[in-house]
């Protein structure tokens, strides 16, 4: 195996939005595109962009094989699960983390990792 095995997108100078390796997608920390929402409005702009970036990848909710969640306040985490779980897709909830952490930016209220497995060619 090589380098050109692994498929990066959105590629920066600090991190990719995602890495393709071995049948699995790999997606960055997803933070918030606005801070100005409370948990609710956060957790959806969060979940929006993993959809968005498991298509890119050849993917999609239903084949997530694990997520990890970074909450500002803990506390949060009824209303964040509300969101969650209306999200996912029944019979598919996911192996997952759910953890208080100090975030990068003190406006972001959740962050999001996610590893899911490509769709079958």
């Amino acid at each position: 195996m090589s380098d050109q095995d692994i498929r990066r997108v959105g590629v920066s100078t600090r991190f990719s939005e995602l890495a393709v390796f071995n049948g699995v997608v790999y997606l960055g920390g997803m933070v918030p595109e606005r801070g100005d929402t409370d948990i609710r409005g956060q957790t959806e702009d969060v979940l929006q962009q993993v959809e968005h970036w498991l298509r890119q990848a050849g993917s999609d909710k239903s084949r997530i094989l694990q997520a990890q969640i970074f909450l500002a306040d803990i506390g949060e985490i009824g209303a964040m699960n509300e969101v969650w779980d209306a999200w996912v897709v029944p019979g598919t909830a996911p192996p997952r983390a759910t953890v208080q952490a100090a975030l990068a930016n003190p406006a972001y209220r959740i962050e999001i990792v996610v590893t899911a497995a490509l769709m079958a060619a």
